[in-house]
């Protein structure tokens, strides 16, 4: 097991980490503090090739950049204080309304116009006998994008001998506000340039459905006969001519009591490469990136609909406007606790 670190640039005159995890397998994390953002995850296929199979950049000057900023995917990305979509820009806690950023149209995302994706985490690593990890910390301070109370953040990534990838939540509050933060890396695991191709298989019976601008009408639909049933494995696009702008859309996990339950089993045939996906959460959404820019790497046009899928473990998005839905208010006194791991292996 090996990690270093190294200085990756600066945002607003402050100096930004690179960490690189890495085990006798050959698979490789690099993540930095900026954001929290996963930059690359290296492994094997079954001939031996490794490549990175995520979405994102190798300087830090690219994810600044105006033209992605712009048209903003997330890549790679943690997400928070509250992840998804909050309609109207508006929540109530406690009696109390709070507005925030409603910087999705006239409703808010992902946590805001600067959430923790944006945020200068406080990193420190540690290296054991099977395991190696950063663990970063943030206070979002009360009233931060609108937010109630000062939240102390924590966020462990860990990666170990068995090429399992852990990312840890840990949140506590002295004022009740929500919280439902996850992880916006997208995957591709193949050669190809977009992961229609790839198999999909969700351990959900049923989809949060929603409004066109995507906010939860609080009805569950169940998938079966229809094509967002990913109960058996199938190609992501094998469906597409029914749908439009391909899937996003949040799959229940049936997961109410907070077990660690596989989510999500992603695979590629040509090169072999598995991707298991298992959280404590109760949601996971599931998105095909058709919103994702067309942008120059180095002289080539890279990315673009569909280039890669994420797997975002969460609670239910808007659940804090939704009565019916999973709660995610945390109050003084209380932990937020959660985990998700994405397990990576080789078919032979």
């Amino acid at each position: 097991m090996h990690i270093k670190s190294e200085v990756f640039g600066l945002v607003n005159d402050v100096e930004v980490d690179l960490f690189t995890l890495s085990n006798e397998n050959r698979v490789t994390v690099k993540l930095t503090n900026y954001g929290g953002v996963i930059t690359s995850v290296e492994t094997p296929d079954r001939a031996g090739n490794v490549k990175n199979i995520t979405l994102g950049f190798d300087s830090l000057e690219e994810y600044l950049a105006p033209d992605y900023l712009n048209s903003y995917p997330y890549f790679g990305a943690l997400i928070g204080r509250v992840g998804n979509r909050v309609s109207n820009g508006e929540i109530t806690v406690e009696g109390t309304t709070y507005n925030l950023p409603k910087n999705a149209g006239v409703d808010h995302l992902h946590g805001g116009n600067i959430g923790f994706d944006r945020k200068i985490w406080e990193a420190s690593t540690f290296q054991k006998e099977k395991v190696v990890g950063v663990e970063l910390n943030y206070l979002s301070k009360d009233g931060e994008e609108g937010y109630p109370g000062n939240l102390s953040v924590k966020i462990v990534y860990s990666l170990t001998d068995k090429n399992e990838f852990f990312v840890k939540y840990y949140a506590e509050t002295d004022k009740a506000t929500p919280v439902n933060m996850t992880q916006h890396a997208y995957f591709n695991l193949g050669d190809e340039t977009t992961v229609l191709n790839h198999q999909l298989q969700v351990n959900s019976s049923e989809i949060t459905e929603t409004s066109e601008a995507h906010i939860p009408t609080g009805k569950m639909l169940q998938v079966v006969d229809t094509p967002w049933d990913f109960r058996t494995k199938k190609k992501i696009g094998r469906d597409f001519h029914l749908i439009e702008r391909g899937y996003d859309n949040n799959y229940s996990l049936n997961n109410l009591n907070g077990a660690f339950v596989k989510a999500a089993e992603l695979s590629e045939d040509t090169s072999g490469r598995i991707l298991e996906v298992f959280t404590t959460q109760v949601g996971m959404q599931v998105y095909t990136g058709y919103y994702n820019p067309e942008l120059e790497v180095d002289g080539e046009t890279k990315f673009g609909p569909y280039s890669g899928i994420a797997l975002e473990t969460q609670h239910y998005p808007d659940a804090v406007n939704q009565k019916h839905f999973p709660i995610t208010i945390v109050r003084p006194g209380e932990r937020f606790e959660q985990k998700t791991l994405f397990k990576f292996s080789v078919q032979k």
